[in-house]
């Protein structure tokens, strides 16, 4: 019989809480952030909560990684190589980093996984990281299919993809605009986020092409349609963007995705979940729910026009409908998209500007709304919801449980009666009371039955309760309740004895003779300590650059993006043939910034320099 092919989905976590959260709600891993040195400087976390969310995790069979993501400085090595230690001996099952430099330190035997940080794009340079030592490669989001599927027939390493949350517009680790502008850099957690802001395009004559538009925000990414591709094409994680989002979100999203692959696994039992144990919820799962700036499959198909949210980097929310008439202090909506309005609900719309606003409604009689303040409103406006309130009052409650399935087999034995519990991953126990046994004078197999399945607040679910006696004995209730609290413990210490960490070989002990593939490295190559320079030199690198950060660069790109602001307005010369009215170089205007466009047609890349 063929093996299953395990798959993973994996959550973020700004928090313990957020971390505990997504395993009940079915994530099979989480990630994050480490007390120091991760990409989301904001999410940092203590390596005591880090213990306590893997002991949490552990007893799903989840996992736990750790984002040390970030690019060290000489100063910072040993400090990062002291906490890497830290968080083997807290149970984190991987580390995700982005500095080589760390594969020259002194490392705990802790899987290593290639950030989406360093840029993974071609099968060279997974392939590298794979013979590097790599156990887990997180792919550049801006990959195809067919480019996926490519890497997955030449390498050999776990692949995973991004299938919803936020879409950093510039390919992860390559850009700069933040630690250019204001010093605060992307690759040290810092990012200032100039994506998102609002320019004016204008040609090389000053000629205003688009005023005030977001011209470098993009939509968020939507997989859950694609999730069987991206199986088939090789993919083996799946993950879900957020370690800065809050926990409703990440109930909702994990919930919703759990129960697509679910659906999946279901009919393709050529894959298999990674993690053990079952998740109900007390909701529906709906993404459009989350915040959002709209969705995007992100060029999973090659050329994607609908990648772009101009008109507000906000999250717009769903459809709500149509306001159909205005009355006073009041007006009515048509066509309602989803679930009635309720008292407290946020709704958005575009106002005659283009800029999107929004309002809280104070009460909600059926289809005639009453908001909390007066709105330019007219008849035909399109209306969003981005908070339902009656769908949030149930997220902050608890809203899942995940069990694990036991059978359970009490019998009787010349001294007494045993136990036995076996759960679903065959993890057993047997125990045994003494008991002098005396007959009953009725049934007693509703009662046990009855006892022993109250599990209650543990992990575990009796979905069998055998009773294998020879004759109709009397067993107390109490005996039955001690000896299910007692299986029940015997039950998680053997899991937690059962879980096995991936055991590898640390860098340090491997012969890396392979080469990088090339000789030169640019800034591009985030080298910013000397471990890290060492690590390429061993590769036959012979030339190597400062980062950015440490080095700024002159007349360099700040940014490398697949979004194409030639494209988006219709004027590509490749794909819509088309010849631009105005005259290049075409420029981003804030404020007193100017960013410089260049076109790379030949990569299918618009490049930003300051």
């Amino acid at each position: 019989m063929k093996l299953r092919r395990k798959i993973e989905l994996l959550s973020p976590a700004k928090d313990k809480n957020c971390g505990r959260e997504a395993i009940l709600h079915g994530a099979d891993a989480v990630y994050i952030g480490a007390p120091k040195f991760g990409a989301r400087a904001a999410a940092g976390n203590s390596t005591e909560d880090i213990r306590e969310l893997c002991a949490f995790a552990h007893v799903y069979d989840a996992r736990v990684y750790v984002a040390l993501n970030t690019i060290l400085l000489d100063d910072e090595m040993e400090e990062a190589e002291r906490l890497i230690w830290e968080l083997y001996r807290a149970g984190a099952d991987a580390l995700i980093i982005q500095d080589m430099g760390i594969l020259n330190l002194d490392l705990p035997p802790i899987p290593l996984h290639a950030s989406t940080q360093t840029d993974n794009r071609t099968p060279e340079k997974v392939k590298f990281l794979e013979e590097a030592g790599f156990t887990q490669v997180v792919l550049a989001r801006e990959l195809s299919l067919e480019q996926i599927r490519h890497l997955s027939e030449t390498t050999s390493v776990a692949l995973e993809a991004f299938v919803h949350g936020a879409l950093c517009v510039s390919y992860s680790g390559q850009c700069y605009l933040s630690a250019a502008i204001s010093g605060r850099s992307a690759n040290r957690g810092e990012c200032a986020q100039y994506c998102r802001l609002p320019y004016t395009l204008v040609d090389a004559d000053g000629k205003v092409i688009v005023s005030g538009k977001h011209l470098l925000s993009l939509k968020d990414m939507n997989r859950s349609e694609e999730l069987e591709n991206l199986l088939d094409a090789g993919i083996t994680s799946l993950k879900i963007e957020g370690r800065l989002k809050d926990v409703s979100y990440v109930k909702n999203i994990t919930a919703f995705y759990r129960t697509k692959l679910d659906g999946i696994f279901a009919r393709r039992p050529e894959y298999g979940r990674t993690s053990s144990g079952r998740s109900a919820y007390t909701f529906q799962p709906v993404p459009e729910k989350s915040f959002n700036r709209g969705f995007t499959s992100y060029l999973l198909h090659g050329k994607d026009p609908d990648i772009t949210s101009f008109d507000s980097p906000k999250s717009m929310g769903e459809p709500a409908g149509k306001v159909k008439e205005l009355k006073g202090d009041s007006f009515t909506v048509s066509g309602l998209k989803t679930t009635a309005i309720h008292n407290g609900d946020g709704l958005t719309f575009f106002n005659t500007k283009g800029e999107l606003e929004g309002f809280r409604v104070n009460r909600a009689e059926g289809n005639r709304i009453y908001p909390a303040d007066r709105q330019a409103l007219k008849p035909g406006t399109l209306l969003y919801r981005n908070l339902d309130h009656e769908f949030e009052k149930l997220l902050s409650k608890p809203s899942a449980e995940r069990k694990l399935s036991v059978s359970m087999e009490l019998l009787d034995n010349p001294a007494g009666f045993t136990l036995v519990v076996t759960d679903e991953t065959d993890a057993r126990i047997m125990l045994s009371r003494p008991f002098e046994k005396e007959l009953a004078k009725q049934s007693q197999e509703e009662n046990i039955r009855a006892q022993l399945s109250r599990l209650g607040n543990t992990p575990f679910e009796a979905t069998e309760v055998k009773i294998s006696f020879s004759q109709n004995w009397f067993v107390p209730s109490s005996v039955l309740a001690e000896m299910r609290r007692v299986g029940v413990e015997r039950l998680l210490e053997t899991r937690k004895i059962r879980y096995r960490r991936e055991w590898v070989k640390p860098a340090r002990y491997r012969e890396n003779l392979h080469s990088y593939g090339e000789e030169k490295l640019t800034y591009l190559g985030n080298v910013a300590n000397k471990q890290a320079a060492s690590f390429y030199q061993s590769h036959g690198v012979t030339q190597i650059s400062p980062a950015f950060e440490l080095e700024p660069q002159q007349n360099a790109p700040l940014m490398f993006t697949k979004h194409c602001l030639r494209y988006s307005l219709g004027w590509c010369p490749v794909h819509q043939k088309q010849q631009s009215p105005w005259r290049e170089p075409y420029y981003l205007l804030y404020k007193d910034r100017r960013l410089r466009l260049e076109f790379d047609c030949k990569a299918c890349e618009m490049r930003i320099m300051l």
